[in-house]
């Protein structure tokens, strides 16, 4: 049998990449903002993705989207996003809620294909899915943009996982310098939450996170990095966070950071619970638990994806495909470190706050020593374009 990795690497390199992407109706996504785009710019998109690719209804253009999940923050921010767009696109959609679940991803896929939808998008997160998944789209000649996630044949879109890792964790460790001192380094325990089940794109994030704490913190000793399994969740997280802390001494630093904003919170909820808050700093994956950083005092920070803003992405995307135009392989949302500090730069609805006396470096040098590391694990070969250059 072959290793699903190395399938998913063969059919990746079978997607073309063409200098026909640039000015699709003004969508370059090489250099996308992530801004949202003009109406009329959409449905020029739709008019001319569907002169090339006839709806399949005879009708009009219907797209599925398959949530991660439709009731945490990250999912509901990136369906309304999709939602927003394919309305003014003039696009019907159909929705459906993968649960964090394989074989529901696996049964909504196939009940996608047989609906016989023009193009799906897919957010799912077992990475031992997506070939089973992608044979339902492929027998129906239907493409697919898959977040976060890549699947064989489909376009890549999320997170530029090594960077935004490092860029969380060389936060936490500059921060917990600035807030414990020597302390950090010769009494703190780091606790990473991962998510072994999305496989290796995924862990390109929580192993950033670990490269750049241990860039701006050297010598920190490996025995007091911890890691658990988050499953994506923050009840999950909070339970495993729970059993850790059996490890980790009265009083010592607690240096939290994870996969996502909804595990980071379930860790931090496990800590004060048993009255250890206060020796807690988290910065957490996504900056879609906004309302949970601004009000509590040690969650300082999030490296922010702007779920918000995937649909303006994902539409013009799916359609320049639809249109018969070369994408690229992979398309990553820029990234930035959001805190209370400049919150109310990238979100209006909330006040900015005084900040607390630490200047945020991005180790550049180190990140590229990083990335030359991965480039020689063979568990990534064949994933080269998700891996950036600099």
């Amino acid at each position: 049998m072959i290793p699903i990795r190395l399938l998913l690497a063969a059919c990746l390199f079978l997607i073309p990449v063409s200098a026909s992407s640039e000015g699709f109706h003004g969508f370059d996504p090489a250099s996308f903002d992530g801004l949202p785009l003009p109406p009329d710019s959409l449905q020029a998109m739709a008019a001319e993705a569907a002169q090339h690719s006839p709806p399949k209804n005879g009708k009009n253009l219907v797209f599925g989207f398959a949530n991660l999940q439709r009731d945490i923050s990250f999912g509901i921010k990136v369906e309304k996003s999709i939602e927003r767009n394919a309305e003014a696109a003039g696009i019907e959609l159909l929705i459906a809620d993968n649960r964090l679940d394989g074989p529901t991803a696996l049964a909504n896929a196939e009940s996608f294909a047989r609906r016989q939808v023009d193009f799906c998008i897919e957010f799912q997160t077992d990475v031992n899915f997506g070939p089973a998944i992608m044979q339902h789209f492929d027998r129906k000649q239907i493409g697919v943009v898959a977040i976060d996630i890549p699947m064989p044949g489909a376009t890549y879109f999320g997170a530029n996982n090594p960077r935004s890792g490092f860029m969380g964790g060389s936060y936490l460790a500059q921060a917990a310098k600035a807030r414990f001192g020597n302390r950090a380094l010769a009494e703190g325990y780091f606790v990473v939450g991962e998510l072994p089940q999305s496989g290796a794109i995924p862990a390109m994030r929580t192993e950033g996170q670990i490269a750049g704490f241990l860039a701006s913190l050297p010598g920190f000793p490996p025995e007091r990095i911890i890691r658990i399994d988050t499953k994506n969740t923050l009840q999950y997280s909070f339970q495993q966070m729970s059993n850790a802390l059996g490890r980790i001494p009265q009083g010592a630093p607690i240096l939290i950071t994870a996969i996502n904003d909804q595990s980071v919170s379930g860790m931090l909820r496990a800590v004060q619970q048993q009255g250890r808050g206060a020796d807690a700093l988290v910065v957490g994956k996504g900056a879609d638990e906004l309302e949970t950083m601004v009000a509590e005092e040690n969650f300082i920070a999030s490296v922010a994806y702007f779920p918000e803003r995937y649909g303006n992405y994902l539409i013009p995307l799916s359609l320049m495909r639809l249109a018969g135009h070369d994408v690229p392989p992979a398309v990553s949302v820029n990234h930035v470190m959001v805190h209370p500090a400049n919150i109310c730069q990238f979100y209006p609805q909330y006040e900015c706050q005084d900040a607390w006396g630490f200047d945020y470096a991005f180790p550049q040098e180190a990140f590229v020593a990083h990335l030359a590391t991965l480039k020689d694990k063979p568990e990534l070969a064949g994933y080269e374009q998700l891996i950036p250059d600099h």
